[in-house]
């Protein structure tokens, strides 16, 4: 059987699920519409694993194309699916550990108002973000790329009974559309200058193209102005820390292992574009490696234990964007796969915690959790080691890879990747040694004893944590490639994507930078050791944090400036349009007319008295006065 036919069922299986919880999932019980949106994205990656094992054994690349759906002149859309390397590797990751997120789900959400709508929102969000990685032109994926941003929105505004987490959404809609706004116009370019959207049709079609480069230039540069959106890069990252303000199985889903990924898959996907493009890929790999820099720094300080996890997810989009930026594309990919195994690991990790100290988010208010929470902390422990880049575990291997071509192509880029893989190491392990070790600093209440999570959402964290341990081992890199198993992700993902990066420094300097990656990790981890373990130092309230530290608290007040200037003077352009074009020439103009007419018309209520006399008289007077008139024309 021929499993590639069916892609579109990969899509539909969400899609269903979302129908059947968004209209009667209120009145079905808990348990019942969360299996039917966890069966539904499970369902999607049995048969997304299929068409793998299918794939792996032919290399055949396929389109599936169900209907037309846009046709106007020579502009042809169509809802089509294909099935290569890149889509199935897409695929994998979002329906896989999407799949492991629904599940945990169940049990963290138990008894919240709105659970069927919570995964009737996940259901959608898993066909929006299917559509994205498996669409076979630019405006499917465009289809699906809004629809990620809709969901996000809806998510994160989850518990909109509170004042913070719909201003969240909100906030995260508003700033995704200014990057959308260039990603149009990176594809109204990309139909003026070659008639397509077709992938396939659109990379012959810049193969043969004669397009100056400057054009080259401006549609990779504008569609990458939609990924810094999507993706949460300089300057438009603001929105992701503060979408932790929904459940943390979103956060693990959709801002850490899908959703977030979506504008290096765009990169990725449209390589054959940026490859003549050049300057803008300079442009790519800078903005990802002061990304990765700058959100590393606001990390150190942060106390609260999902915004350290969203701001070391900015970071590490940043560092995706490196190795996409210095056309290591292949590299982008596979630490985009790690890091979605790592992070929501992480994230469901700290879900956990969260869930058993009654949503304290605090790390200041945490320690000592690792006899209470033991699956939690050894989980949270691998993925702790893998975003470190501890060797062996997934994010070594993809890590040390993106360092290594960055070196190769832009020093600069490579130095502040260097040291914002040393601020992670750091951070991370002083979250967890504030979280897990030192003394209990949470206050049971009564019946409210701190216990280990149910098994439904152990289990997810479990399967993370292996995948997080050997998850890398596909990408093993040939300078300690002693069993010469060999780089099988890059070679799976050559028809499709190929790495570009001219290599100009030889093995001992590979070896010599593999070795300083790994002393960064160690004395990351030491310093952590050392203050948060040793010395078991736990910060002090907001109020004695001074200095520097509270610049890198307030997240060097960055929301603050475009509080005081970007929405504050949106709002005062709005008022002043509103006093001035409103009121005073489109109010002024109607109000206008609307008073000469009154003016007339009060004039003329005057004669208007009611009275029939006077109405003889007016009439008397007027054919006297029309009398007089004719006679005067015969004298």
């Amino acid at each position: 059987m021929n499993y590639a036919e069916l892609v579109y069922l990969i899509v539909l299986f969400p899609l269903i699920g979302f129908i059947i919880n968004g209209l009667i999932g209120h009145k079905l019980p808990e348990k019942v519409s969360g299996l039917i949106g966890s069966l539904a994205s499970t369902f999607s990656f049995i048969l997304t694993f299929l068409i793998f094992l299918e794939y792996t054994g032919t290399h055949k690349s396929s389109q599936v194309n169900l209907f037309d759906w846009v046709v106007a002149g020579k502009l042809h859309a169509t809802i089509g699916f294909q099935v290569d390397a890149l889509s199935l590797v897409m695929a994998l990751v979002v329906t896989g550990v999407g799949s492991l997120i629904h599940f945990y789900s169940i049990g963290y959400m138990h008894g919240e108002k709105g659970f069927a709508r919570y995964f009737a929102y996940l259901n959608l969000f898993m066909f929006s973000m299917l559509n994205l990685v498996l669409g076979n032109n630019l405006l499917l994926l465009f289809l699906g790329w809004e629809g990620v941003g809709l969901c996000s929105y809806l998510l994160i505004g989850y518990y909109y009974e509170t004042g913070f987490a719909p201003d969240a959404g909100k906030k995260a809609f508003i700033v995704n559309r200014i990057g959308d706004f260039g990603f149009l116009i990176g594809i109204f370019l990309i139909i003026q200058n070659f008639g397509t959207i077709n992938f396939a049709e659109l990379k012959a079609a810049v193969h043969g193209s004669s397009i100056s480069g400057d054009i080259m230039f401006w549609i990779a540069l504008m569609l990458f102005v939609g990924a810094t959106g999507k993706s949460a890069q300089i300057p438009l990252y603001v929105w992701l820390p503060d979408a932790m303000a929904g459940p943390t199985p979103v956060s693990a889903l959709i801002h850490a292992a899908t959703m977030v990924t979506s504008g290096v898959y765009m990169i990725a996907r449209l390589n054959f574009v940026y490859v003549l493009a050049p300057d803008a890929m300079e442009i790519v790999a800078i903005v990802g490696a002061l990304t990765a820099f700058f959100a590393a720094t606001v990390g150190l300080q942060q106390m609260d234990i999902k915004k350290v996890l969203a701001y070391s997810t900015v970071s590490q989009l940043g560092y995706m964007f490196i190795a996409v930026g210095v056309g290591a594309f292949t590299a982008g990919v596979f630490h985009l796969m790690t890091h979605a195994f790592f992070k929501a690991l992480l994230f469901l990790g700290s879900g956990s915690v969260i869930h058993a100290l009654h949503h304290e988010q605090d790390m200041r208010n945490m320690g000592g959790l690792r006899s209470k929470l033991p699956v939690t902390f050894w989980t949270f422990l691998m993925g702790t080691l893998a975003i470190a880049g501890t060797p062996l575990f997934s994010g070594f291997f993809s890590k040390d890879e993106i360092l290594w071509k960055a070196y190769n192509q832009n020093v600069f880029v490579w130095g502040l990747g260097a040291a914002a893989a040393l601020m992670t190491s750091f951070y991370m392990f002083r979250l967890l040694f504030l979280t897990f070790f030192g003394k209990m600093r949470y206050h049971e209440h009564g019946h409210h004893k701190v216990h280990e999570s149910p098994a439904i959402m152990t289990v997810p964290l479990a399967i993370l944590a292996i995948l997080s341990v050997i998850g890398g081992f596909i990408g093993i890199p040939h300078i300690i490639d002693i069993l010469h198993i060999g780089n099988k992700f890059e070679h799976f993902l050559e028809p499709v994507v190929h790495d570009v990066t001219k290599i100009t420094a030889g093995h001992s300097t590979e070896m010599l930078l593999m070795v300083f990656s790994i002393s960064l990790a160690v004395i990351g981890f030491f310093g952590a050791y050392y203050i948060f373990y040793k010395k078991q130092s736990v910060p002090g309230s907001d109020n004695s944090i001074l200095g520097f530290k509270k610049v890198l608290y307030n997240k060097y007040y960055v929301d603050e400036f475009y509080q005081q200037t970007v929405i504050q003077g949106t709002l005062g352009l709005a008022v002043g349009l509103w006093r001035f074009v409103d009121k005073m020439i489109i109010d002024g103009v109607v109000n206008g007319i609307g008073l000469f007419v009154r003016t007339l018309s009060q004039a003329g209520r005057v004669i208007q008295t009611g009275m029939v006399h006077d109405y003889m008289l007016s009439m008397i007077i007027g054919v006297s006065v029309l009398a007089i008139y004719i006679l005067t024309l015969f004298i």
